[in-house]
C-alpha cells in the first residue's frame, strides 16, 4: 500500500474494518488456532456478563469466523497451563489477553500495587495483613475461590458488594501476584498463584521498561485498528496521557503514518502495515462490546453509526430495543436488530429490525436472515422468530421464513 498523506472516509473504513478482521475468508472448519490468532490480531476479547444472546467473549470470533466449537474456546481461556493461550486481566475493560501480553502489562499491575483508586485503596491500608494471609493461603491449599477463603466475610452491598476475600483476590489479581485459573459457571473467579497458570517461559521472560511495554502495547492496537487517532491508539488499551510520546516515537520510527482523513478533525495516524482491500465483503453481527464499537466516537467517525446500547439506558429513552446488535454488510452497518436467545424454548428472538442509514431493504434482509440462522444454529437454538416491529422487521420475517 502507498503511503498517503490523506485518506477519503470509505479508505479508511476500509481499512478500519480490514485491520478488525471483517470481510476476510473464512476457514471452512474453524479450529483452536483461528480463534487464538484472531486473539492476537484484535490484542484481546472483552468479557462482561451479559448473556442476553451470547457471552461477549465469545461473539468477536463468532463475527469474524463464523460457528465454532465453544469448548476450544474455554480451554483457550481457562484450560490447563500447558493448553491456555490467555489470562484475565484489565486491558480495555476487563479481558482476556494472550499470554504474550503478560511482560506487556507488569508495568500496569505494578503501578496498581502502588496506588489503588477509592475503596480499595482503604482496603489495602487497612488489610494488609489480611492480604498476606490469603496470598500465603493460596500457596498453601492450592486453587480457591473467593469464598473458599479463610476468614473471606460475607458479601456486602448489593449487585456487586464484596467480601473482604473477593477485595483481597481482585487486588492480588490486579498486581499479578494471582490469576484466575479457571471459571464455575459464567462468574465465579477461582485464583492462583500466577507464576503456577502464566507458563514459565513467559512468566520468567525479560520485563521491557514502561516505555517500551507502552509502545509494543501501541503497536497491538495500531495492527488492529488500521487507521486512528492518537486517542483512538491509547483508548484501545485505555492508555493515560504520559503514554502520548510512545505515539510520536513510533511516527518517528516510520511504523506510524501521518494522514488527514476525511471528516476527521483530528489528525490520524496509518498503521505501517495497514492494508486497504479493494471491498469489505462482510456480513456479520456485532455484539455491544465488540472492539470495532468500544469507543463510539471512533464509530461514528470510522462507520458513520451512532450507536448507544440500550440496555445501559433508560427504559423510556431506548429506540431501537433492549439488547441491539448492529448488523455489518459489505462495508456499512445496514440494520440494527434486538435479539435474545430464549434457551427454554430454543428460539432466537428478533424484536425489532431497523434499517440504517441507505440500506436496501430486501438485500439486507436476506444477509441478515442467513447470519440470524448461523447464530441459532451456534447457540443450539432450533429457529429464529422475527416480530413485527421496525422499519425491516417485515422483509426480514419474509427472508427467514423462505430459508426455513
Amino acid at each position: 500500500m502507498a503511503r498517503p498523506e490523506r485518506l477519503s472516509a470509505a479508505a479508511a473504513r476500509r481499512i478500519g474494518l480490514a485491520a478488525q478482521g471483517y470481510g476476510a475468508a473464512r476457514p471452512a472448519v474453524v479450529q483452536r488456532r483461528h480463534i487464538a490468532g484472531l486473539a492476537e490480531r484484535l490484542g484481546m476479547y472483552q468479557i462482561d456478563s451479559v448473556n442476553v444472546l451470547a457471552r461477549a467473549h465469545t461473539m468477536p470470533a463468532f463475527s469474524r469466523l463464523g460457528p465454532y466449537d465453544a469448548a476450544q474456546f474455554d480451554a483457550l481461556a481457562w484450560g490447563g497451563r500447558r493448553h491456555r493461550a490467555w489470562f484475565e486481566h484489565w486491558g480495555h475493560a476487563a479481558c482476556l489477553v494472550p499470554m504474550a501480553s503478560w511482560p506487556l502489562l507488569r508495568w500496569r499491575m505494578d503501578g496498581y500495587r502502588a496506588r489503588q483508586p477509592g475503596d480499595m485503596a482503604r482496603f489495602v491500608a487497612e488489610r494488609g495483613k489480611f492480604i498476606a494471609d490469603v496470598l500465603a493461603e493460596l500457596r498453601s491449599r492450592g486453587k480457591l475461590a473467593a469464598a473458599e477463603l479463610s476468614g473471606a466475610g460475607a458479601a456486602t452491598g448489593k449487585w456487586w458488594g464484596w467480601s473482604d476475600g473477593k477485595f483481597a483476590m481482585e487486588y492480588l489479581l490486579m498486581t499479578g501476584d494471582v490469576t484466575v485459573a479457571h471459571r464455575r459457571g459464567a462468574f465465579e473467579r477461582v485464583y492462583d498463584l500466577s507464576e503456577r497458570v502464566v507458563p514459565a517461559a513467559v512468566f520468567n521472560a525479560p520485563l521491557p521498561s514502561p516505555a517500551d511495554a507502552q509502545r509494543a502495547l501501541l503497536r497491538i492496537a495500531a495492527g488492529a485498528m488500521g487507521v486512528a487517532t492518537e486517542g483512538d491508539l491509547r483508548g484501545y488499551w485505555r492508555l493515560k496521557p504520559d503514554a502520548k510520546p510512545r505515539v510520536a516515537e513510533l511516527v518517528e520510527a516510520g511504523e506510524l503514518l501521518p494522514v488527514a482523513v476525511e471528516g476527521w478533525k483530528q489528525p490520524g495516524y496509518l498503521w505501517h502495515r495497514a492494508r486497504l482491500p479493494r471491498r469489505v465483503a462482510a456480513a456479520a453481527l456485532i455484539s455491544p462490546f465488540d472492539p470495532l464499537l468500544w469507543e463510539r466516537d471512533r464509530a461514528l467517525r470510522l462507520l458513520d453509526f451512532h450507536y448507544r446500547i440500550g440496555l445501559y439506558t433508560p427504559r423510556d429513552q431506548r429506540t431501537d430495543g433492549y439488547y441491539v446488535l448492529p448488523f455489518l454488510h459489505g462495508d456499512r452497518i445496514a440494520a440494527k436488530v434486538d435479539l435474545k436467545a430464549d434457551r427454554a424454548e430454543r428460539v432466537l428472538h428478533v424484536h425489532a429490525a431497523h434499517l440504517e442509514g441507505a440500506a436496501e431493504a430486501g438485500a439486507t434482509a436476506e444477509a441478515l436472515a442467513g447470519v440470524l440462522a448461523d447464530t441459532a444454529a451456534w447457540l443450539g437454538l432450533e429457529r429464529v422468530a422475527v416480530a413485527r416491529r421496525g422499519d425491516l422487521a417485515a422483509a426480514l420475517w419474509s427472508a427467514v421464513k423462505a430459508i426455513a
